[in-house]
């Protein structure tokens, strides 16, 4: 038999409570009117009406729904309340007074004795909430004190700071030791019960005085530069920073606001996340119950296509690659999360028999071509292999989609397909004609989809300069004036599928990808965010530029592309000048043919024929303007037809 424990809070409790308030409330309103000399007509009216007034107010309260509320939590928005539930049983006996007629003298309690109990009584119910919150707090701070509870500060005394404070008081592990707030008027002022230490430049020495073991940052979407810093200071001195969600995290259930995320590369962009804006009809008809294609599915794009795309419920999911040790990775990942909803097809491109089998057996109504070779250097060594994988695989898969009617076919390009100075974004540019070569009577639906780097990317800059820090540097850079346009994977994607939803007559898109950063001042911030300095711990060493790299990348070519708009803001169409679609299909074919021959130099003059703006002259390369889009005579015949497919 389990051992009985009194609760002096329970519900029962709360109510015999309330009703002892309301009783003895009532008994001092009438001393204190009467100043002690009560009459004896009121005295008898004050010991006859005790126990309705009692039983009153506790039924009123029950109505009002005022027992909902819990004592040890009671807030301000809880003693508002409580201030119009106690008004309603008073109120009810004037008005009986004044409208009721003939109504009996016992009933007819003077307006004082009424307004005196009211207050009386909500100050009693008040005090006793209160009490019961500081109670629990108090015992909680107790146990807190004697256990290992992390001491953590806040960054932030506005509404967020606030609201963090009353949810880590709920935590039995955690302490808040005070906040750091620029402001200065806030300084040394008490907010929720915890002072203001100071100004963000004071968090160091807030941390070693408080001996704070967490920083928890509430500030609503703060700047690059405020986490910089705040995530510097903590990295040296080894305390992990966390960050409050934001409210669209908490709306689509990411995080409550009590569930603090680490601070993320991303939120050092500089920038807001970019989310698509296509609506879910759209989204819903492109992509819901379809099979969907898509290649590379083991890179870093391809996999997290696959992820995004699943939450769009599509019939299945075909993931394709090559490379059968990142495609396992993103199976077993998708299988432990929706079993039996994708397949993994391991498969070259360049082969079109295997590629035809898949689609005779699954049928794609959709496809995401995000298989690529992209390293612009390791393609500068291998120009032949570049354009085998990234060009004839290209055209294959178009192909293949034509004849089986796919519905929807996106194509995954890159910056470097603009004025092309390397074999990697050449080739890009090319497989970009291949699709505009297709002609309108097509029945799938075709687009390209530029943009830039994505951060955190295999063998993209920030792993890279991660493992070269960890390493003890030096960081390096090929240029001080090296820009690039960044934006985390998730974002990317995210941007790819709503685009898909555009596709209509084989555009090119490009994504808003904000501003372009330094590459140095990537590294200079990576290095700072490990606890280091660039001056004295890391060194960042420029190293030159590579054969093939850009300066400067860009997304459109100012001098043959313009830019026009589309119904989804973060995404835009590019408009460029048109091509003769049978003469790029004999081109193609002479470049297919040097490059299967593995003839280097043929490679490099069939890409300077194509006139995409590339061209090769010995070991220099530089580009000139004219990417093109096709003109699709009656007469010119399909690449698909063109290549007997």
């Amino acid at each position: 038999m389990g051992k009985f424990q009194f609760d002096p809070y329970s519900a029962l409790n709360q109510k015999i409570i309330d009703a002892l308030i309301s009783g003895v409330s009532f008994y001092f309103a009438y001393e204190v009117l009467f100043e002690g000399q009560i009459p004896a007509a009121s005295s008898l009216q004050k010991w006859a009406l005790l126990p309705a007034m009692m039983a009153g107010q506790v039924l009123t309260n029950m109505a009002l729904s005022t027992y909902r509320m819990i004592w040890r939590y009671v807030s301000l928005r809880d003693a508002i309340a409580l201030v119009r539930n106690y008004a309603v049983f008073p109120a009810a006996f004037l008005l009986m007074e004044y409208f009721v007629p003939h109504i009996t003298p016992l009933l007819r309690v003077p307006a004082g004795i009424l307004v005196a109990a009211y207050f009386f009584s909500l100050f009693a119910a008040l005090t006793a909430r209160a009490a019961r919150r500081l109670l629990h707090e108090g015992i909680t701070a107790r146990v807190l004190n004697g256990k290992s509870a992390t001491p953590v500060l806040l960054i932030g005394a506005g509404k967020i700071g606030i609201k963090m404070t009353n949810e880590i008081r709920g935590h039995i592990d955690l302490r808040p030791v005070g906040f750091l707030d620029d402001a200065p008027q806030k300084k040394g002022s008490l907010i929720s019960g915890l002072r203001v230490l100071g100004p963000l430049p004071s968090l160091a020495a807030s941390i070693q005085n408080f001996g704070v073991r967490q920083v928890i940052v509430c500030i609503a979407r703060p700047s690059r530069e405020t986490l910089r810093r705040i995530w510097a200071t903590c990295e040296l001195l080894s305390i992990p920073v966390k960050i409050v969600p934001t409210l669209e995290e908490i709306l689509h259930g990411k995080f409550n606001i009590a569930n603090f995320r680490d601070v993320e590369m991303k939120d050092l962009l500089g920038r807001n996340s970019v989310e698509g804006t296509a609506s879910e009809v759209e989204l819903s008809e492109a992509y819901r119950g379809k099979s969907i294609l898509v290649t590379g599915a083991g890179g870093s794009i391809g996999s997290e296509l696959a992820v995004q795309l699943l939450k769009l419920e599509p019939r299945h999911l075909l993931l394709l690659d090559k490379d059968e040790n990142g495609l396992n990775d993103v199976y077993v990942q998708l299988q432990s999360q929706h079993p039996g909803k994708s397949t993994p097809l391991v498969a070259d491109l360049r082969f079109p028999e295997r590629l035809r089998g898949i689609f005779e057996r699954h049928r794609p109504e959709v496809v995401f071509h995000a298989a690529a070779h992209k390293h612009v250097h390791l393609m500068e060594i291998n120009p032949c292999e570049a354009v085998a994988n990234n060009v004839t695989g290209t055209r294959n898969l178009v192909e293949q989609s034509v004849r089986f009617g796919v519905e929807r076919f996106v194509q995954i390009s890159t910056d470097k397909a603009v004025n092309p100075t390397s074999i990697m974004g050449a080739t890009k540019r090319i497989c970009e004609m291949i699709v505009q070569a297709q002609a309108d009577r097509q029945r799938t639906l075709f687009c390209c989809v530029r943009f830039g780097n994505v951060l955190g990317s295999r063998g993209s800059m920030v792993p890279i300069f991660k493992q070269q820090i960890l390493n003890g540097g030096p960081v390096t850079v090929t240029h001080a004036q090296a820009q690039r346009f960044l934006m985390t994977i998730p974002e990317a994607v995210c941007l790819l599928i709503h685009a898909g939803t555009l596709a209509h007559s084989r555009e090119v898109f490009v994504l808003d990808m904000g501003e372009p950063v330094l590459i140095k001042t990537v590294a200079h911030d990576l290095i700072e965010l490990s606890g280091l300095s660039p001056t004295r711990d890391i060194r960042i060493e420029i190293t030159g530029m590579k054969l093939g790299e850009k300066l400067i990348e860009a997304l459109v070519d100012d001098r043959s592309e313009t830019l026009g708009p589309t119904r989804l803001h973060k995404i835009q169409t590019i408009n460029t000048r048109p091509f003769d679609a049978a003469e790029f299909t004999t081109k193609l074919r002479a470049l297919e043919a040097s490059a299967w021959q593995g003839n280097a130099a043929e490679v490099y003059r069939d890409l300077a024929d194509v006139n995409i703006g590339f061209v090769y002259q010995g070991s220099a390369l530089h580009s000139s303007p004219l990417p093109l889009t096709p003109v699709v005579e009656e007469s010119s015949a399909t690449m698909g037809a063109s290549t007997g497919a």
